[in-house]
């Protein structure tokens, strides 16, 4: 009887597949961290506008490319060619997705703070804004990186990912 770490095997097929696990968990875990995070903004306002409305879309719009760019990322991971255009793609919808949040928050928290519940001051303003900004620098690091590492692209995610899991007082 082959061993389960034989070649052919499921057991070693399955093993084999362990990019298409990781790049999975990263981008479930980025897209609850997001709808965390959107839950949280939306307690804060009381209204919305037609803009907040077409951010909104383009939010969605950017969380639907996300399982096609995590196939791509899991397919191409540990290829020798197209590995690092793949990763770029990947952190690039990342990044996209944060930028679509930002944007969002800030045109509330700055421009339209008649939306919001609860008179929010110019510190937690900040406050919001901070947090959201820390969240980009990581994907433009990964973008950056992608020519070099997929496998760093992929560990910067996972990083951004459990950072914004964490429980914050202002989001």
């Amino acid at each position: 009887m082959p061993s389960p770490h034989e070649p052919g095997t499921l057991a070693h097929k399955l093993g084999e597949q362990w990019p298409s696990y990781a790049a999975y968990v990263v981008s479930f875990a980025t897209i609850g961290v997001i709808w965390i995070n959107h839950h949280a903004m939306l307690r804060r306002w009381k209204a919305v506008d037609h803009t907040v409305l077409l951010l909104n879309l383009v939010l969605l719009l950017l969380i639907g490319i996300l399982p096609w760019t995590t196939a791509l990322f899991a397919e191409y991971l540990r290829e020798s060619d197209g590995q690092h255009l793949a990763a770029g793609i990947y952190a690039g919808s990342f990044l996209a997705m944060a930028l679509a949040f930002f944007v969002m928050q800030r045109h509330v928290l700055f421009s339209k703070p008649q939306l919001l519940a609860d008179e929010i001051g110019p510190e937690q303003q900040v406050a919001v804004v901070r947090r959201n900004t820390v969240g980009l620098l990581p994907y433009v690091i990964a973008v950056a990186a992608a020519p070099v590492s997929s496998y760093l692209v992929l560990v910067i995610c996972a990083a951004v990912a459990v950072f914004y899991a964490l429980p914050a007082t202002t989001r």
